[in-house]
C-alpha cells in the first residue's frame, strides 16, 4: 500500500497518525508512506525520526480573535493545496489520511480534487473546523466516539475508536521503581500535557507539600516548560516529579488512579486499559472539547470529572481519598471505563482503508 499521512499541530493528532502507520507496517510490510505536515509544529521533529519520508508545507490555522487578520490565512491555504497537489501526484499513493490539525485541510482537499481515496478521522467528541469542512471530501471517516458519528454523513462514518489505544494496550507494563517508587503502594500520576499547565502547577506547588502523609505515592509529569518551577519547593518523599515520560503507555500499565487532561489520545488510553481517572479538562481548547471529551466518559461512570477552576488541595485529595477508600466505587469506575474502550482500532481503520483502496 502506498500512504499519504497528513496529520499535525498537536501529539493527540500525530501519534494516532503514527499508530495507524505502524499497523499498515506491520500487516504490509512492504508499504510506503509520504507524511505531509507542516512547517513549524512539532511533526516536523518527530516524523523524521521515525525515519518517515517527510514533506512540510506553510499552513496557517483560522485566527480565531482577530477574523479580519484571515485573508493571510486563505491565501496560505491556495498555496498549500496547489504545493500538495504537486507532492501528492509525485507519490501518486493508493490513498490519502487526515489524522487532525489544520493541515490536513489543503491535503485531503487535494487528494479528492486530483481523484485519490481520501480518509480522515476525528479522535475529538466534538469535530474540528477542518473535519467538518472535510467530511465533504473524505470516502470514509473514522471516529474514536460513538456520539461524535452524528456530526457526519451516515453513509460514510464508522466508530472505530482512536488508534493510539492499540498500542498503549499492547504494550509491556513499566517498571515504578524506575522512578524512585515503591511496589507497594499504590501509585497517583499527574499529567497536564506534554508542555504542562501554568494554573495547574501554581495550584500543584501549593498542594505537593500535602501528599506528605497520605499513604499513596505520586508521579508528577510537570511538562516540559514547568519542571524547573518545582525545583523551589519541598517535596515529600512519596512525590516524584519528572518533566516528561518516554514511557507513558508501559505507566499507565502500572498507574491505579492517573489525574489528566481530557485530550482524545488520553481517553482512548484511560478506556483501552480501564484506568481510573480524574479528569480536568483543559478551558483554553478551542469549543471546549475537552470538557466534551470528559463529559462523554463521566457521564457514563467511566470517570470523575473536575473542572480546572476546582482543581486545588480541598477538592482534589479528598476525591482521590474517597476514590482509594471505597473499593466498590473504584471498581466500579474502573470497569465502566473499560466497556468503553476499543483495544484493537487500528486494526479497525487498517481494515477500512484496506477495503476502500481494493475497490475499484
Amino acid at each position: 500500500m502506498r500512504v499519504v499521512v497528513s496529520a499535525g499541530g498537536t501529539g493527540g493528532h500525530i501519534y494516532p497518525a503514527l499508530a495507524i502507520i505502524h499497523k499498515i507496517k506491520e500487516m504490509e510490510p512492504n508499504s510506503e508512506f509520504l507524511y505531509i505536515g507542516t512547517c513549524d509544529r512539532m511533526e516536523k521533529d518527530i516524523i523524521p525520526k521515525e525515519n518517515i519520508p517527510y514533506v512540510g508545507i506553510p499552513m496557517q490555522g483560522l485566527n480565531r480573535k482577530q477574523i479580519w487578520k484571515n485573508g493571510r490565512v486563505l491565501a496560505c491555504l491556495w498555496q498549500s493545496v496547489k504545493r500538495a497537489k504537486e507532492e501528492i501526484n509525485k507519490f501518486h499513493p493508493d490513498i490519502v489520511l487526515g489524522i487532525g490539525g489544520y493541515i490536513t485541510l489543503p491535503v485531503i482537499y487535494a487528494a479528492k480534487k486530483l481523484g485519490y481515496k481520501t480518509f480522515i478521522h476525528e479522535q475529538n467528541a466534538i469535530p474540528g473546523l477542518s473535519n467538518k469542512i472535510l467530511a465533504h471530501y473524505a470516502d470514509i471517516i473514522g471516529v474514536s466516539l460513538p456520539d461524535t458519528a452524528s456530526f457526519f454523513p451516515k453513509g460514510k462514518v464508522y466508530v472505530t475508536g482512536n488508534p493510539r489505544s492499540e498500542e498503549v494496550y499492547t504494550v509491556h507494563p513499566g517498571r515504578k521503581e524506575k522512578y524512585g517508587l515503591t511496589k507497594e503502594k499504590k501509585m497517583v500520576m499527574i499529567v497536564m500535557g506534554s508542555l504542562g499547565s501554568q494554573t495547574i502547577t501554581n495550584r500543584l506547588q501549593q498542594m505537593i507539600p500535602s501528599f506528605f502523609k497520605k499513604p499513596y505515592e505520586v508521579l508528577l509529569v510537570t511538562g516540559k516548560d514547568y519542571y524547573d518551577a518545582y525545583q523551589k519547593i519541598q517535596v515529600p518523599q512519596n512525590v516524584k516529579i519528572v518533566p516528561f515520560l518516554n514511557d507513558m503507555p508501559e505507566m499507565l500499565q502500572v498507574c491505579d488512579l492517573i489525574v489528566s487532561r481530557a485530550g482524545a489520545s488520553t481517553i482512548s488510553e484511560i478506556t483501552a486499559l480501564g484506568v481510573v481517572s480524574i479528569l480536568v479538562p483543559s478551558p483554553y481548547v478551542t469549543h471546549n472539547h475537552q470538557y466534551k471529551n470528559a463529559l462523554s466518559l463521566s457521564s457514563k461512570g467511566g470517570a470523575l470529572l473536575l473542572e480546572e477552576a476546582q482543581f486545588d488541595q480541598e477538592h482534589l485529595l479528598p476525591m482521590i481519598d474517597s476514590l482509594f477508600m471505597d473499593p466498590k466505587k473504584y471498581q466500579n469506575i474502573k470497569e465502566e471505563a473499560k466497556k468503553l474502550g476499543i483495544r484493537d482500532s487500528a486494526t479497525k481503520i487498517y481494515h477500512l482503508l484496506q477495503k476502500l483502496v481494493s475497490d475499484k
